[in-house]
């Protein structure tokens, strides 16, 4: 099963500049979740982070692994609608190495624990094989009605 962009932005209520994930490469249901982001040198925030010298922001390799989770959660729990789902924590996030223009990003996203309405997730980002983040997310889902 693989997310195009379409069915990407049937589910996620992110759009540009905000929508970080590209494609669904991979997905097991109540499992993990791989998904890819092309980064381009016209991402709006490279102007300024840093002139001449571009970086794609930590906060914005959180927040793909946060849109790849809640991909893998529509997948796991089909009953909740994307907008129930709620970012709720981050614990343990770290950068190991710089995401510059022209790279690939590769996410991967897996629920570790998941109770009464609170999903713990393990999320990385991955350049060529290589580890450029991690962090531990926590969703909430809110109200069913």
């Amino acid at each position: 099963m693989v997310y195009d962009i379409q069915k990407i932005l049937s589910v996620l209520p992110h759009r540009y500049p905000l929508l970080l994930v590209d494609r669904v490469l991979e997905i097991s249901p109540g499992d993990k979740l791989v998904a890819m982001k092309n980064v381009s040198v016209n991402e709006p925030f490279f102007q300024g982070h840093f002139p001449g010298r571009p970086i794609m922001p930590g906060v914005l390799l959180i927040e793909g692994m946060v849109q790849a989770g809640a991909l893998l959660l529509y997948e796991t729990m089909p009953d909740v609608r994307p907008e129930q789902v709620c970012f709720a924590g981050i614990d343990g996030a770290r950068f190991r190495q710089p995401v510059r223009p022209g790279e690939q990003l590769i996410y991967e996203v897996e629920i570790i624990k998941q109770r009464s309405g609170v999903i713990k997730m393990a999320g990385a980002a991955f350049v060529e094989n290589q580890r450029v983040a991690e962090a531990k997310l926590m969703a909430v889902i809110g109200d069913r009605q």
